[in-house]
């Protein structure tokens, strides 16, 4: 929240800004907000699987939320890399410092759902044999958090690349 107020603050107080669109590559945001939100259709259905008592379905949906999460971030790192390539880095000007430090920010808690999510597709699974209820609500915890990560990106992509 802060981070969105400072960059509404900077922005309304700049007497030029450049447009996203200058330095983002739209189409790959797109697809990484498509990917995001398929990422918790999965995440649902993985814990839905579970409510129903169908670990195999639980580990598919779990394993394609995950995939789902590193798919963001090879694209991400595409789109990092183009930048850096044509010299855009976050000392270039303020709307890419604050590009950098939002995205970049939003990685590490995609990097922190996947490792949660993969701890339950893996080894935490074990807990699903001596106690399928306190499973279940784990993973809807993760599942929840996995969401609001999610609805960030919803709110960054129109902020940062279509504003």
């Amino acid at each position: 929240g802060a981070l969105f107020a400072s960059y509404v603050m900077l922005r309304v107080g700049a007497t030029s800004w450049p447009r996203g669109a200058t330095y983002l590559n739209i189409p790959l945001a797109t697809l990484n907000t498509v990917v995001l939100i398929s990422s918790s259709v999965t995440m649902v259905l993985a814990w839905a699987s579970l409510v129903k008592q169908d670990f195999s379905r639980f580990r598919l949906f779990m394993g394609i939320t995950i995939l789902c999460g590193l798919a963001f971030l090879v694209i991400k790192f595409f789109e990092y890399s183009a930048k850096f390539h044509h010299g855009y880095l976050p000392s270039t000007n303020t709307f890419l410092a604050i590009y950098f430090t939002l995205t970049g920010l939003h990685m590490l808690h995609v990097i922190g759902g996947m490792a949660v999510n993969a701890y339950f597709w893996g080894p935490g699974a074990k807990l699903w044999k001596t106690n399928p209820e306190w499973f279940t609500n784990r993973v809807e915890h993760s599942g929840l958090f996995w969401h609001f990560v999610d609805l960030v990106w919803i709110f960054l992509f129109p902020t940062l690349y279509l504003l």
